[in-house]
């Protein structure tokens, strides 16, 4: 290394990855600084940590000319005589700058003989700063103050940014404005071909965008507002448009190059089944979810489907259907859930549907132990059982199937591509995938975090499911919502009560679920009642336990953290009480609200919270009293939250952009989707020659693309 306080240039297509250490004016001390704090570890980094504002100081406007409707402005003026008003903390420093067409007030509350000793009346001076009216008279308070020379007579030649910072970095002099000086220092070393042009020309001209190298120049330093504005239409397109790319090309590819098992017949299982024990008319979304899944799998292609559905709208009952066409077409199926609590319901579920008819089911999970076991491999592998229920145990290398055809994952976010692919891996030619998901995911999130599946939704409810009745209530009500679940024990109804849980580990949050635990053992005394409480700290066993008893009606009470939220089907349960509700987001209002209204009873959810709520909470206990529909509340929870924070897309990593944000930028998502999807049709391996450009880019990005499954 040859010192650091100079710009190491290195040959240029590598200028980019040269450690921040190495640009003038950081050093090794502020080099870790930037990366601790803001993880700019390279000048490539620096050139992705973008402005969240610009300060205009391109032009002076004349102090008469300034209205309350302004914000920030820049005047040049004559300083007149200071004086100081007021006493001790009162005391203040004040003088006018007078121009030919009025006069502006300037003030400063502190640093008050600096500024006496550094400022001479009567000489001119530029103030820059945020216009306040104090009289009817415009002000500035704290103003930036410079000394007025001729050759500034233009302003500067573009807007100043101010950058993101934190603490720590302002405490050692690199703060938002700073961080900018740094930039500065850094554009003038990199050249065109250190950005290369990554977009095919005919893209750029029909959707009149600015060339990247200038986009990059223009969001750090733009000329004009107007510039900055395009600058960043480019770079917010380019986040867009190249995660949408990187989904479809898996996508196009699996379409074209994956083959697939072939369901061509709808047979004997199917057809008894659908005529004679299906337990109600299936509703119309159900019907043509059937239908996309049918042609999917009818194809030669391996489907991989993502099944979106409310809580209760009949998904269980689509996928079983789909491992009676998988039955009927001689392969095997296995249905996999996130615990082993939701994977034994799906087996006593499915179990007693088949009952009268000649299916081999069995259940798998990681308790089936020993002699258990071997009955169930054996069956696995010689084909007798036709469709294998459990957890995560059903992928594990033990478990090989004679043929297996369909693979169901239940819960989407607890299920990575990775785990997926070890699927595919069960048989020669990969099985079908059918992922569900009972968190609606809004159309937005889902074409950029979920691209590479296709996409069904159950977006009906079926007939004579009673809508809940949900409640806001404040903690004053606590003892009339107490006497509310007595009513409803009395009636023979089961109780949830849940507490917040933000961090398993979190002490207080634990301690406030102990203390709410005791409380409610006031209201329900022993051995009138019975109360059964899980939460993430228990042992696995006991947790199973606390679980069963209430599923099994021993207990009348379930005090829990969120560990129920997942699919557990208590139908005599009809009452959901959430403390804190104001602690939670709204999409796990709705998971949770989710677990009662199983049976035939009416039920009700109580969000309960103190009095003092902010407007996000009060806006979503308002939502969740108003609508029972989880796709409404997914796009109003996207809203409220933004992406990143939607279960399962960190995991993705789809999401995290830096620029472009999928709630505000929805218009740009469709028009990506659209361009993304016309170059594939053209062009499915991008080789075209106007296309190659896009294709090394996307091969560049290390991680980003799953090239290893496109082949």
């Amino acid at each position: 290394m040859r010192g650091h306080n100079f710009l190491y240039i290195t040959p240029h297509s590598q200028i980019l990855s040269s450690p921040i250490a190495y640009l003038k004016g950081v050093g090794p001390q502020r080099a870790e600084l930037l990366q601790k704090e803001l993880g700019i570890f390279t000048f490539n980094d620096l050139l992705q940590h973008f402005p969240f504002r610009h300060v205009d100081k391109t032009k002076f406007t004349p102090i008469g000319d300034a209205t309350p409707a302004d914000e920030y402005l820049q005047f040049v003026g004559i300083l007149e005589p200071f004086q100081v008003i007021g006493q001790n903390r009162a005391r203040r420093l004040v003088s006018q700058i007078r121009d030919k067409t009025g006069t502006v007030e300037v003030v400063w509350f502190s640093a008050i003989n600096q500024i006496q000793k550094m400022l001479q009346p009567g000489k001119a001076y530029i103030v820059y700063g945020k216009l306040s009216w104090f009289m009817s008279k415009p002000q500035l308070v704290h103003p930036e103050i410079e000394a007025w020379t001729p050759e500034k007579l233009e302003g500067k030649a573009f807007l100043e940014p101010i950058y993101p910072s934190t603490e720590k970095l302002k405490a050692k002099n690199l703060g938002g404005r700073q961080l900018g000086k740094l930039t500065q220092l850094l554009l003038p070393h990199i050249k065109p071909q250190d950005i290369p042009e990554n977009f095919p020309q005919k893209m750029m001209e029909e959707l009149k965008l600015m060339p990247r190298f200038d986009a990059y120049q223009q969001i750090h330093f733009p000329q004009t507002q107007k510039h900055y504005e395009a600058a960043l239409r480019r770079l917010k397109f380019e986040e867009i448009f190249l995660a949408q790319m990187r989904m479809n090309l898996l996508r196009s590819q699996r379409h074209r190059f994956s083959k697939g098992v072939v369901f061509d017949a709808v047979g004997d299982h199917f057809n008894t089944f659908y005529n004679r024990y299906l337990p109600f008319e299936l509703t119309g979304a159900q019907k043509r979810v059937l239908k996309e899944i049918r042609n999917d799998t009818a194809r030669g292609k391996q489907m991989n489907r993502l099944l979106q559905g409310d809580v209760g709208s009949g998904k269980t009952i689509v996928a079983l259907l789909c491992m009676l066409l998988a039955a009927d077409n001689g392969y095997q199926s296995v249905l996999m859930a996130p615990t082993e609590i939701l994977a034994r319901q799906h087996f006593q579920g499915i179990s007693s549907l088949l009952k009268d008819m000649n299916i081999g089911v069995d259940l798998l999970t990681g308790s089936v132990k020993g002699k258990e076991r071997k009955p169930i491999l054996k069956g696995v592998a010689d084909g007798s059982i036709h469709l294998l229920i459990g957890t995560h145990a059903v992928i594990e290398d033990t478990v090989q199937f004679q043929n297996l055809g369909l693979v169901i994952v239940d819960e989407q976010h607890r299920f990575g591509v990775a785990q997926r692919a070890r699927l595919w891996e069960k048989n020669h030619t990969p099985p079908h995938v059918l992922v569900m998901t009972a968190t609606p995911i809004p159309r937005t999130l889902a074409m950029t975090a979920y691209g590479d599946l296709d996409y069904s939704v159950i977006d009906e409810l079926p007939p004579g499911r009673q809508p809940i009745q949900t409640v806001h209530r404040l903690d004053n009500d606590r003892s009339n919502v107490m006497d509310f679940l007595k009513a409803e024990i009395a009636l023979g109804r089961q109780v949830y009560v849940i507490f917040p849980l933000i961090e398993e580990s979190d002490k207080l949050d634990y301690e406030n679920l102990m203390r709410g635990y005791d409380e409610i053992k006031t209201y329900f005394p022993e051995p009138q009642y019975w109360i059964s409480m899980v939460h993430g700290k228990q042992p696995a066993i006991q947790k199973e336990e606390n679980m069963r008893r209430f599923v099994e009606h021993d207990t009348q009470i379930m005090v829990s953290t969120t560990v129920i939220e997942v699919g557990v089907n208590v139908p005599n349960a009809s009452v959901m009480v959430i403390e804190s509700a104001e602690k939670f987001g709204l999409s796990q209002l709705h998971q949770l609200r989710g677990r009662v209204g199983r049976g035939a009873e009416k039920s009700y959810c109580i969000l309960l919270t103190g009095k003092k709520l902010g407007n996000v909470a009060r806006e979503r206990m308002k939502i969740m009293t108003s609508t029972n529909n989880g796709f409404v509340i997914a796009e109003k929870d996207l809203e409220l939250r933004g992406p990143g924070d939607i279960e399962g897309t960190r995991q993705s990593g789809v999401v995290d952009f830096k620029l472009a944000n999928i709630v505000n930028d929805r218009a740009m998502v469709d028009a990506a989707k659209k361009v993304t999807e016309e170059i594939l049709t053209d062009d499915p391996d991008l080789s075209k020659p106007e296309n190659i450009a896009l294709k090394e880019f996307l091969q560049s990005q290390k991680g980003k693309t799953i090239w290893s499954k496109i082949s």
